[in-house]
């Protein structure tokens, strides 16, 4: 299927106006701005390339979000380099993790109703405060949140690439979602219920 020549230039603006988005996106994962910039330019053009496996099920961002999500996970499985281990504070990793619980072993804080989540995930702006709200993150904190619930990598493969331990991954993926929520809380779903 070729597009005709409105089309194509309908395609080539609205991907020139993700790319500043898809190039953040990247960039967190990858912390590497020319990387991120080739994982994204390596993205657009597979759309360009066959304009018609996009077949209209999902926004084209959404469609070139998933392109891109597989150029990153190839980037990182590539690089082998070993990385330093950040931390925090001086809690020990067990004692952060007990920190967390309460004796039951449920979560200290409980969320807030969030209402119908399909029903908010449509929602355009949600993805802008959850954005702003990943901003806010530390960067380590930040990334290693994409990789698991975008990249949707396993936890051992996040291990290897930040050179971190499991219990230290999982420490710095519950301060992401506790983070997020609190702020997902403030932003967008405490606003949305008093609207």
């Amino acid at each position: 299927m070729t597009l005709s020549s409105s089309a194509t230039e309908s395609l080539y603006r609205q991907l020139e106006t993700m790319r500043p988005l898809l190039v953040r996106f990247a960039v967190l994962q990858l912390r590497n701005q020319a990387l991120a910039e080739d994982a994204v330019q390596d993205a657009l053009i597979a759309v360009l390339e066959k304009p018609e496996r996009y077949a209209g099920q999902s926004t084209l961002r959404t469609y070139v979000t998933g392109i891109l999500k597989f150029k990153i996970i190839d980037n990182l499985r590539a690089t082998t380099r070993e990385r330093q281990i950040e931390t925090c504070d001086d809690q020990s990793e067990d004692d952060a993790i007990d920190a967390l619980f309460v004796a039951d072993g449920h979560t200290r804080d409980k969320p807030l109703a969030w209402g119908d989540p399909d029903q908010t995930l449509e929602q355009k702006d949600f993805f802008r405060v959850l954005e702003v709200c990943l901003e806010k993150l530390p960067a380590k904190t930040a990334r290693i949140f994409m990789m698991r619930e975008w990249l949707e990598l396993e936890t051992d493969e996040i291990c290897k690439e930040l050179a971190i331990t499991t219990s230290n991954a999982w420490v710095l993926l519950y301060r992401a979602r506790m983070r997020l929520r609190e702020c997902l809380d403030l932003n967008w779903f405490g606003h949305c219920q008093t609207s």
